[in-house]
């Protein structure tokens, strides 16, 4: 799992914004602020329109705003909205034919991954946008995945261990 420097830069924008007593903030000052390259920083409010987390204001006093509330919006749902899918590995869902991965029912590893791909969800999923750049919450590790036993369901071909 990579957090894409697009990603870091939209989560700059998205803090700009969710601090903004006015609520709108206009992409120059948005980039300047937040060491985003402008041209980079429209290219990624057009993909925070499309994904619907912020809108488009036009006009003298235009810029962007947030579309939702950052109470109710989380880091796994922002991160997603912009790379994509969070995964570790896409060996349990493509193969080299574009098909699911013909080890896959053998693999080891497959197992590993799994579980990997649902702490960081679990992780991501945890703490919302606003808690996170307020200040309020950082993100924590539900309960699920406190034990070595906890990872039974993702890694069910591991060897149990010798007492």
């Amino acid at each position: 799992m990579d957090i894409s420097r697009k990603t870091d830069y939209a989560l700059r924008m998205l803090a700009a914004l969710v601090n903004e007593p006015d609520g709108i903030v206009s992409v120059r000052i948005a980039a300047d602020d937040n060491d985003v390259p402008y041209s980079f920083a429209r290219s990624i409010q057009h993909d925070l329109v499309r994904a619907g987390l912020i809108e488009s204001l036009r006009g003298s006093r235009g810029g962007m705003r947030l579309a939702v509330e950052p109470s109710e919006v989380t880091l796994l749902q922002v991160v997603e909205a912009v790379q994509g899918p969070v995964d570790v590995s896409s060996c349990d869902s493509v193969g080299p034919d574009g098909g699911p991965c013909p080890r896959m029912s053998e693999c080891r590893f497959n197992p590993i991954w799994r579980g990997a791909r649902a702490l960081l969800k679990d992780y991501f999923g945890s703490v919302t946008l606003e808690e996170v750049v307020k200040g309020e919450r950082c993100p924590h590790v539900s309960e699920r995945f406190w034990s070595e036993d906890a990872f039974v369901s993702f890694a069910h071909k591991c060897p149990e261990r010798a007492e």
